[in-house]
C-alpha cells in the first residue's frame, strides 16, 4: 500500500493500514486541514459560508472518496458544489464559473485503477502555492481539528459544468470552429474509460469532426494502462490506420493530458502536443500583431518548443517540474502559452490548467488552416528524441552528492539549477537533466538529442559519471 503526500495534495492506493494507503481517516483529515487553511488564507464571504468544488473522474473508488470529501466539508461548515463525473480542468473552471473559494478534484491522473488523490486549488481554479500546501501537511499531521455545529452545517447543490466548459473551449477567438467543420475531419478516440468519454465526443461533435470512440463506457475499469504513451495505444493506433481517420486521440483518465496518433498509426510523440499548439497560436499572433510571444515549459520538456518560439521572434522561459512551477512563471512572464511535454496544454486565455478539450480544438484548428495531415505536419517541426532514464540508490545521502559532481564536471557548459541540474550542450543542442525523485532514492535522468542513438549515448554518458562516484564513496 502506497501514500503520498505532496504540497499538491495526496494521493495513494485505496485501503491498508490508516497512513499507508488512501484510507477514509486520511482522505478526512487532508479535506478538513485544507479546509482550515482556507479560512486561514481568504476572508469570510461577506454574509455568506464558503464555498468549494468537488469534482471526480470516473475511478472505481471515485463515489467513496467523494462521499467523504463533501461529508467533510459539510461538517466543517462549507457549502459544496458537487460536479460529479468531470474532467480535471472542467472542475478547474468550475471553481471561476460558480465564484467559489475553492475546489477538490478526486482523481490520480495517470495512475492505475486502485490509486486515487484529492487535488487542491484556490479560488482562480489553480493548484495551491508550495507554501500553502505544505501548511495544509502540517495542519493534517497536527490531528488538532474543530468541526462546525449544527447549525453552521455546510450545504450541497449539484451542477454539471460540462457544457460550459465545451462552450468556453469553442469561444476561444483561436478555436476557428469554421474552418474544423470545413476540413471534414474523422478521428479515434480512446477515452480509458474515464470521464473523456463524457466530455470530448461532445465537444468534437459540436466541432463537427466524425468521432469512433474506443472505451467510451465512463466505468473507472481502464482497457489499459492508462497513462496516454505508445506502448498503451497500440490499438488506437490500429484503429486509426484501419478506419482511415485522419487522427487518433488519446487522453489519460482525468483529460488533463493529450496525445495524438497520425494518420498512420504512428505516435505524434506527446512531448509535440504542446510544441504543436505553441506554432499555431504564435503564427496567429505574428499576423495578428499580438505579443508578448513567450512561452513556458518544465526543465525535462523539449526543446523543440524553444526552438518554435525563437523561430518566431519570441522567448522562452523554463520552470521546474511540477504543474504550479510552470503556471507561475506563465504568469510571472505574461506567457502566450505554456505547459509540459507530458501532453499537458496550458493556455491562459482559457484557464492556467492542464486542458486536452482546448488542445484538440486549438491542433485540428492548427491542422485546418495549415491544410496538412498530421504526420505532414509533424515533419515541418524541429526534430528530437528524448531518452528517459533512472539511476537507483540504496543511499539517499548519494543524491546531492552525484548532482554537486555533475555541475563541477559540466561546469563550462550552461547548467541550470532550479531543479536538479540540467545541463545545455548548446552547440550540439542536445541537453540532460537530473534531478532526484520527492518519494523515491532515485535520480531521474532525461536526455534530448537529434537522434534516438546520440539521447541515450549522453545519458549513458551521465550515469557512468554516477556511477564512478558512487564506487568511490
Amino acid at each position: 500500500m502506497t501514500l503520498i503526500k505532496s504540497i499538491s495534495g495526496i494521493r495513494g492506493t485505496i485501503g491498508g493500514p490508516q497512513g499507508e494507503g488512501l484510507t477514509p481517516v486520511d482522505i478526512v483529515k487532508f479535506t478538513y486541514a485544507y479546509c482550515a487553511c482556507l479560512k486561514k488564507r481568504k476572508p469570510q464571504p461577506y454574509g455568506a459560508k464558503y464555498k468549494v468544488v468537488v469534482g471526480k473522474d470516473a475511478r472505481m473508488s471515485g463515489e467513496m472518496v467523494e462521499q467523504l470529501v463533501c461529508g467533510t466539508l459539510l461538517s466543517c461548515g462549507v457549502d459544496v458544489v458537487k460536479c460529479g463525473l468531470a474532467s480535471t480542468p472542467t472542475t478547474e473552471l468550475a471553481v471561476t464559473f460558480a465564484k467559489a473559494d475553492g475546489g477538490i478534484i478526486i482523481t490520480a491522473s495517470h495512475n492505475p485503477r486502485q490509486w486515487n488523490a484529492l487535488k487542491l486549488l484556490n479560488e482562480k481554479g489553480e493548484f495551491l502555492s508550495a507554501a500553502e500546501g505544505n501548511d495544509i501537511l502540517a495542519l493534517a499531521e497536527s490531528g488538532q481539528f474543530d468541526f462546525a455545529p449544527v447549525d453552521e452545517l455546510g450545504h450541497i447543490v449539484e451542477h454539471d459544468f460540462t457544457d460550459e466548459h465545451i462552450d468556453s473551449v469553442l469561444a476561444l477567438e483561436a478555436v476557428d470552429a469554421g474552418a474544423v467543420r470545413a476540413a471534414g475531419f474523422k478521428v479515434v478516440l480512446d477515452a480509458i474509460n474515464s470521464v473523456g468519454g463524457i466530455i470530448m465526443p461532445r465537444l468534437l461533435e459540436r466541432l463537427g469532426v466524425e468521432c469512433i470512440t474506443l472505451n467510451g463506457e465512463a466505468t473507472g475499469d481502464f482497457a489499459h494502462n492508462p497513462e496516454p504513451l505508445p506502448a498503451n495505444l497500440t490499438t488506437l493506433s490500429e484503429t486509426v490506420v484501419k478506419e482511415k481517420a485522419d487522427l487518433g486521440i488519446s487522453v489519460d483518465p482525468d483529460v488533463d493530458r493529450l496525445a495524438f496518433i497520425c494518420e498512420t498509426g504512428e505516435p505524434f510523440v506527446e512531448e509535440y502536443t504542446l510544441v504543436s499548439v505553441a506554432d499555431y497560436l504564435l503564427d496567429e499572433a505574428v499576423k495578428n500583431g499580438r505579443g508578448p510571444l513567450h512561452t513556458v515549459s518544465n526543465l525535462s520538456s523539449s526543446r523543440a518548443l524553444r526552438d518554435v518560439t525563437e523561430a518566431h521572434g519570441g522567448v522562452y522561459f523554463a520552470a521546474a517540474v511540477g504543474e504550479v512551477n510552470v503556471t507561475t512563471k506563465m504568469h510571472e512572464v505574461n506567457a502566450l502559452i505554456g505547459g509540459e511535454g507530458n501532453g499537458g496544454v496550458i493556455y491562459p486565455a482559457s484557464h492556467c490548467g492542464r486542458d486536452a478539450m482546448v488542445g484538440v480544438a486549438l491542433f485540428l484548428s492548427n491542422l485546418a488552416h495549415k491544410g496538412l495531415s498530421a504526420s505532414a505536419y509533424k515533419a515541418t517541426l524541429p526534430q528530437y528524441y528524448i531518452a528517459k532514464n533512472r539511476i537507483d540508490l540504496s543511499d539517499k545521502a548519494m543524491i546531492d552528492r552525484i548532482l554537486e559532481a555533475m555541475k563541477e564536471h559540466y561546469k563550462n557548459e550552461r547548467l541550470n539549477t532550479a531543479d536538479g541540474v540540467k545541463i545545455d550542450f548548446e552547440s550540439k543542442k542536445q541537453w540532460v537533466h537530473l534531478r532526484k525523485s520527492n518519494t523515491e532514492p532515485i535520480i531521474r535522468i532525461y536526455s534530448e538529442a537529434a537522434t534516438e542513438q546520440e539521447a541515450q549515448a549522453l545519458a549513458d554518458e551521465v550515469i557512468a559519471l554516477a556511477n564512478g562516484i558512487m564506487e568511490k564513496r
